[in-house]
């Protein structure tokens, strides 16, 4: 039975559903789930969660991002990205300098406007299907956080940016509002996720490599994998079961804190909070008895 975390290089043109699809009939698993969307356009890191790590889902979606985009000045779509319609257009001539000049107030924390073209729910509707009727709703901003922001060496009206975010940034949402503080418009021409969490591109592969893979099992990492940064901590058999049970643990001689817990046969068992020495458990991976 897999288990496990798979970062998939993922490749243009697929949604991050479709490569979560993919992915079941590879491993012939019904729980697998990716750990934050990236637009079909969009190249990079994508963490795919298989079998019981699924349920590690929820602890990856505050992890903060970091991207490489391309910003295409001139142009103004509706999707905010050269996918989309264009709404207008203009010759441009903006150096170096001036797109510096204007990136420090998209720094640190900022309010974004969800595009149209997104997930987000407005009374009880997906804002891309009111967009694909035509329609437009108000949204509220929502803040989000750039840790860093650097323009690379650009030409024309292309302009390479590094991009660090938190959870929630619309990379093509900074692309169009980039372009508005300059006064020509902009979106995003190109995007590719280079880390997401802890994972980066140098542990990723593309679905040729896991497809082509004789035993893609061997690819996935362990859940606990996720919860690097706690420190672990391994329970004896009587401890193992209270566990097991959903029972809290005394335990002495721990700070409190967030910790990985282990059976001494060195199966990872759960997440655990120790608060005044009585540990419990807040997510459990090991699989429960039939």
């Amino acid at each position: 039975m897999a288990n496990g975390i798979l970062i998939v290089d993922k490749p243009a043109g697929w949604t991050s559903q479709d490569v979560a699809a993919k992915l079941r009939g590879v491993f012939h698993e019904k729980r697998v789930g990716h750990g934050g969307t990236l637009d079909p356009m969009a190249t990079g890191v994508l963490p795919i969660f298989v079998g019981r790590a699924t349920r590690a889902v929820p602890f990856f979606e505050h992890a903060d991002k970091v991207y490489a985009a391309v910003l295409r000045l001139g142009l103004v779509t509706d999707t905010q990205d050269i996918t989309g319609r264009t709404l207008q257009e203009q010759p441009v001539s903006i150096t170096k300098a001036e797109l510096e000049a204007v990136l420090p107030r998209f720094r640190g924390s900022i309010e974004q406007i969800p595009p149209m073209y997104s997930a987000i729910k407005v009374g009880g509707q997906k804002l891309y299907a009111l967009a694909r009727q035509g329609k437009e709703v108000a949204r509220k901003p929502r803040p989000v956080t750039i840790f860093k922001l650097e323009a690379g060496e650009g030409e024309g009206r292309d302009w390479p940016l590094l991009i660090h975010c938190s959870k929630g940034t619309y990379v093509r949402t900074l692309c169009h509002d980039v372009g508005q503080a300059l006064g020509c418009g902009g979106c995003m021409a190109a995007l590719r996720r280079t880390r997401a969490g802890a994972f980066d591109l140098s542990g990723a592969y593309t679905m040729e490599q896991i497809l082509a893979a004789p035993d893609p099992e061997r690819l996935l990492l362990p859940v606990d994998s996720l919860f690097s940064d706690c420190p672990a901590l391994t329970v004896n058999a009587a401890g193992e079961q209270r566990l097991r049970n959903g029972a809290t643990l005394r335990v002495s001689g721990r700070p409190d804190g967030q910790y990985r817990v282990y059976a001494a046969s060195g199966e990872f068992l759960l997440l655990a909070q120790i608060r005044e020495q009585t540990l419990s458990t807040i997510k459990s991976f090991f699989e429960p008895a039939l």
